[in-house]
């Protein structure tokens, strides 16, 4: 597994299922790691016990969770590796509608994107 491009950046893990929620926490997650705020690594990696990944959630870095609704996926995965989130999110709690086969609305997707940057500022602040 390659380093981290840069050890001092918090974690963000998101999930990734079906539901139009599932691929918000997803996209903001993408979004936080292509713009450089975060480093997203792999949930499912964690869940399966891969050791390269356990290690990186392992390792003492702050840790944004974003999961779409409140089965919480990554917050289970990250406990099955003794790990807990800094922040967690679950975005259907935050007005955004979890829909099967459909996508979240514009309102919804800015509106969690705000609520994502705002608790990757204070998961910064308290780290």
């Amino acid at each position: 597994m390659p380093a981290s491009p840069n050890q001092s950046l918090p974690l963000v893990y998101a999930c990734s299922g079906c539901s139009s929620v599932a691929q918000l926490a997803n996209a903001c997650a993408v979004r936080l790691d292509r713009s450089g705020r975060a480093e997203m690594s792999c949930i499912s990696g964690v869940g399966g016990g891969v050791p390269a990944l356990t290690r990186v959630a392992r390792s003492g870095r702050p840790i944004l969770a974003l999961d779409g609704c409140p089965l919480a996926c990554v917050k289970a995965c990250l406990a099955s590796a003794g790990v807990a989130a800094g922040r967690h999110l679950v975005l259907n709690r935050l007005g955004a509608t979890k829909r099967q086969h459909g996508a979240c609305t514009e309102a919804e997707e800015q509106a969690i994107w705000g609520e994502v940057e705002a608790a990757l500022t204070s998961l910064a602040a308290a780290g």
